[in-house]
């Protein structure tokens, strides 16, 4: 269900399409989406149509996309080294959608999509993927986009955040190709790939309208494994850390601790904590006056999406019967987050939008019943509960809609948000528009 209208928005109206308000921050607005799915190991294939889970009638500015176990949990892509095939297919549909009107061939013989529109899935990787979709060459979409001493004497323009700093030709950046061209004509997309990093089965990926890529700098990621051991990588968070226009972003992807034993909601509790305290963003722009967050809570707007795995405090009987009667707010009482959240244990001083839609764990597979509620799923039952969800920190941020999507293929059911978010733009960011 979803419930427009339910969220306290500014008392000026937000302006679409980052069109500049007629005041002196010269503040501008983007519409963002934000999704997270946890797609229970399985790679998609070509028919699988994103188009209503990425609601693209209702077109944004950015689109931040999080998935959980794009590959299955096993001791081979855990311990040895992850396939990224199926993150790539990911990426494929993910363009499909953003893109409509456009096919994006790969350089050479393979291809992901033919000249009828529809989308042919041929053996690649992640990384060719990926460079097929970015609009921006890798110079400048790396961890400071500050100008070089050589630069800088033959007067090119400053980097906006750190005007006097230096850059390393061997520094930190988020893309791994060394040709940081593009294999398409740019002119003939709308969305580009801004960044997109995969840690077994955690995927995280970001795009933008073409257009306001160019305002993107200091492009970093970070990776935390909370998994076995409680540093690999089946259970963690990505992070990715920008600064657009004049204002810095964090957009976090995780998976936490699983289990519905009483006591495992304090294990996703120290999951939170240690993502918190070892996210560590590389540090640079070491000059006086510069403000490049190194820390998640060191940015100006955050948004933290995924499994999180709370669960229901409830039992399964009690949960069902409370389903039938579509009692939410009973339900969300209950809720391990909820509690865990206004206990002050968790997440403080971060928000969440009210939930008016069904658990949306655990699944019979391509069934819209609970995993348990026939004698054949008994054996895979778990009590339904919210485990995916968005939450967000810092100001200017309000939200239009949080709601789930209907999609069958895993056990989980995709949960999306739309925010309008306010940023400080340069000082001609308005003319660049």
């Amino acid at each position: 269900m979803n419930c427009k209208g339910q969220y306290d928005l500014p008392l000026e109206p937000l302006l679409y399409r980052g069109v500049s308000t007629k005041v002196p921050s010269e503040n501008l607005s983007f519409r963002v989406f934000v999704a997270t799915w946890n797609v229970g190991g399985k790679s998609p294939d070509r028919k699988l149509d994103l188009d209503d889970i990425l609601q693209v009638r209702e077109e944004s500015d950015i689109y931040v996309l999080g998935f959980q176990e794009v590959v299955p949990l096993n001791a081979g892509n855990v311990l040895v080294i992850e396939d990224n095939e199926p993150a790539a297919k990911w990426l494929a549909l993910i363009n499909q959608s953003l893109n409509k009107a456009h096919n994006v061939p790969l350089r050479g013989p393979r291809s992901i999509a033919s000249s009828g529109g529809s989308l042919v899935f041929q053996k690649t990787s992640l990384r060719k993927v990926s460079k097929a979709f970015r609009t921006e060459s890798k110079r400048r979409l790396k961890s400071c986009n500050c100008p070089t001493d050589l630069e800088r004497k033959n007067g090119k323009e400053f980097c906006f955040r750190c005007p006097q700093s230096q850059t390393n030709e061997n520094e930190f950046s988020s893309e791994e190709d060394e040709d940081g061209s593009s294999n398409f004509d740019t002119n003939q997309i709308k969305y580009g790939l801004v960044a997109c990093k995969q840690m077994v089965g955690i995927f995280l990926t970001v795009w933008m309208r073409k257009e306001l890529v160019q305002h993107v700098s200091h492009l970093r990621i970070s990776c935390v494994g909370r998994g076995i051991l409680g540093c690999l990588g089946n259970k963690g968070c990505i992070s990715v850390s920008m600064i657009f226009h004049k204002t810095s972003f964090c957009f976090l992807c995780c998976h936490l601790a699983s289990g519905e034993k009483e006591g495992d909601e304090l294990r996703r509790n120290v999951d939170v904590v240690e993502i918190l305290r070892n996210t560590q963003f590389p540090g640079i722009c070491r000059t006086s006056g510069s403000r490049v967050p190194e820390k998640i809570l060191d940015h100006d707007r955050v948004i933290w999406l995924g499994d999180l795995n709370y669960r229901i405090a409830l039992s399964y009987s009690d949960t069902g019967k409370l389903l039938k009667e579509e009692a939410w707010d009973a339900l969300y009482d209950k809720d391990q987050l909820k509690i865990e959240r206004e206990a002050g244990r968790v997440f403080k001083g971060w928000k969440e939008g009210k939930i008016y839609f069904a658990p949306t764990y655990k699944y019979s597979d391509n069934s819209d019943s609970y995993a348990g509620e026939t004698v054949e799923t008994k054996s895979k039952r778990r009590t339904p509960a919210w485990c995916d969800r968005i939450l967000w920190r810092g100001s200017k941020i309000y939200q239009l809609s949080y709601e789930r999507k209907e999609s069958r293929f895993s056990d989980h059911r995709p949960v999306c948000a739309t925010f309008w978010v306010s940023v400080e733009a340069t000082e001609d960011g308005s003319r660049k528009r």
